[in-house]
């Protein structure tokens, strides 16, 4: 390399130094990414980590000072990387922080979840989560632009699983809408207050990638940026996920990348300057040189000329290396020969024949393979056919119950027909559907549980009133005989049986008719008491009639009649016969015939006149 070379070379570097130099004075840009994918209460989110390396290497690309870039991160480690951003951002101009993982909104409150978050109650949230204010915080002392991006409005598994231990307190569906109290702050979330996000088909979620494609942009104000991204997640997702800004900023554009320097006054020739680099490289002639050209102009001419003499480099290296080799080969060639010659064969012969071995040994275990996936295969087509042949005979035997049912309910009916209306005292048997149903596996149920499995049923079809117990009572006996009755069965009623259970279970509805007590009827599987209407009351054959009426009751009756009594005691006697009348307490009255009147000496004087007889 001659000193002229060097000279503009050294130029070159001292003015791309003074160019980074005032940009940094100009500007300083910092960012913390955080991607959390391998939550250990959850499962695992797919896309996360992934969005984190997106975005930081966007970041990076697009000149940042400084790019964190954290995944999976626990509680503790997430308070330590917001301690730190918040230290590098006292002297930043502009502060980013883009999280992605699971957040959720309680109370109003939007959270970010750290991957060893449990959350099995509502109040967790506060000691296992990082509340939205506290990224706000971190970024609170940059001068020019604070931005937060949350990808963070995925499904949420655990509000599914957390139990409230108020029942007031709310738990959102995706993250709550904010309202940044600082200026020049803008809070972007993948989809809008109240929804949730897609984590994405493919490597990255569609928030992610329009994010990269279009904040990278020179020059562009970050609110057209963002109204870019919510086009393209719109297109992306059929208008399901929607991408939303809180925050404002002044009239100015506010990019995150700034716009580059227009170029004013004569330019180089930046052809004369390609030249010159294509030969300072041609005449160092090395592998580095030219990858550091065709990094630096990757096309045109030049860089064609310049894969050319790279190419020829590594055909170069190609042949020095095969030459080497060769050379090698040949010692190794020379050395086997010296040694013996059986040594070599018994060797091949060695290794020829644990080759087979293995190869017998493999083909051993394929066999053993596909004889277990045949037999087993032979295994299923038998209990298919079983289960076929099974169902089969259940379905007849339910068709022919249901035939005999509907036979036996006929009968009933046309007797119903027949008795008068006032002889009837239990309900119609209503008609039951009956449904084939398909059959599960036998049955291995124990004495005990079968007796009680057999009552449950009972029970549902409405022949039993008692519960459930694992012994076979006189009541389930009762119960069991009754479903006979009703249900045209003839099974054994002193114990429980499988084809018992296997038939209560084939009823789809009640099947014991439902009887209900004098001043109630039935309502479905109910009795419901009997209301009538004003004027009428339940009579004798539980139906409504109409009260009769009373007849007035004179209140003076007893008068009356105590009235006449008195007046016939006081009347005057009518004259008889004799011409004598007797009168005493009890009345008056004619004196018999052959009586007289008059009175009775006794010890104590004369008596009061008295009827004297013979």
């Amino acid at each position: 390399m001659n000193s002229v070379t060097t000279a503009r070379y050294f130029g070159a570097f001292i003015f791309a130094s003074l160019v980074a130099c005032s940009s940094a004075q100009a500007e300083k840009r910092v960012a913390l990414v955080i991607g959390n994918s391998a939550y250990k209460s959850v499962p695992k989110l797919g896309n996360p980590a992934n969005d984190a390396g997106l975005i930081g290497g966007m970041l990076r690309k697009a000149g940042f000072d400084t790019v964190d870039v954290r995944q999976d991160l626990n509680a503790p480690e997430m308070r330590k990387a917001l301690r730190e951003f918040g230290t590098r951002t006292r002297d930043a101009d502009v502060a980013v922080i883009y999280y992605a993982g699971h957040g959720m909104e309680v109370d109003g409150t939007n959270y970010l979840i750290p991957t060893d978050a449990a959350l099995e109650t509502d109040t967790d949230v506060y000691d296992e989560a990082l509340p939205i204010d506290r990224v706000l915080v971190s970024i609170e002392p940059a001068k020019q632009l604070r931005l937060v991006i949350l990808d963070a409005c995925r499904d949420n598994p655990f509000a599914k699983s957390m139990k409230r231990t108020v029942a007031s307190r709310a738990i959102g569906r995706g993250l709550a809408k904010v309202e940044p109290t600082t200026p020049n702050t803008m809070i972007a979330f993948a989809a809008k207050a109240g929804s949730t996000a897609s984590d994405g088909d493919s490597r990255n979620s569609p928030f992610a990638t329009a994010l990269a494609d279009h904040l990278p942009k020179p020059g562009l104000d970050l609110r057209k940026a963002f109204g870019f991204v919510r086009d393209d997640v719109l297109r992306t997702t059929a208008n399901k996920q929607e991408p939303f800004v809180y925050g404002s900023l002044g009239g100015d554009d506010v990019p995150l990348v700034p716009a580059k320097p227009v170029a004013t006054g004569p330019q180089p020739n930046p052809q004369s300057e390609l030249r010159r680099d294509y030969e300072l490289a041609l005449q160092l002639g090395t592998r580095d040189g030219w990858e550091a050209f065709l990094a630096q102009y990757p096309e045109g001419f030049y860089a064609n000329l310049a894969k050319g003499q790279l190419n020829k480099i590594g055909a170069e290296e190609t042949r020095a290396s095969a030459e080497q080799k060769a050379k090698a080969a040949e010692h190794e060639k020379a050395r086997l020969i010296a040694e013996r010659a059986q040594k070599a064969e018994q060797d091949k012969a060695a290794a020829a024949a644990k080759a087979a071995e293995e190869a017998r040994i493999a083909a051993e275990k394929q066999k053993q393979i596909e004889q277990a996936r045949a037999d087993a295969a032979e295994q299923q087509r038998k209990l298919a056919e079983a289960a076929a042949a099974k169902a089969l005979a259940e379905k007849q035997a339910a068709e022919k119950a249901k035939a005999e049912l509907a036979a036996k309910q006929a009968a009933e009916r046309a007797e119903q027909a027949a008795k008068p209306a006032a002889d009837r005292q239990l309900p119609e048997v209503e008609t039951q559907k009956v449904a084939a149903l398909s059959p599960g596996p036998t049955s291995t149920l124990s004495a005990a549980d079968l007796a009680k499995s057999v009552q449950s049923e009972l029970r549902r079809v409405g022949c039993l009133a008692s519960a459930a117990e694992g012994e076979w009572t006189s009541a389930a006996q009762r119960s069991l005989t009754l479903f006979n009755k009703y249900a045209g069965t003839q099974f054994d009623v002193k114990l429980a049986s499988v084809d018992a259970l296997d038939a209560l279970k084939a009823k789809p509805g009640r099947v014991c008719p439902l009887v209900c007590n004098f001043g109630f009827k039935a309502d479905g599987d109910q009795c419901v008491k009997i209301t009538c209407r004003s004027g009428y009351r339940v009579g004798d054959d539980n139906e409504c009639e109409k009260i009769p009426e009373k007849k007035p009751v004179a209140r003076d009756e007893p008068r009356r009649r105590d009235q006449e009594r008195k007046d016939a005691e006081s009347a005057t006697p009518k004259s008889q016969a004799s011409g004598q009348m007797i009168c005493n307490s009890a009345g008056c009255r004619p004196v018999a015939k052959g009586c007289r009147l008059g009175t009775v000496k006794n010890m104590y004087g004369s008596s009061p006149t008295t009827e004297i007889c013979n």
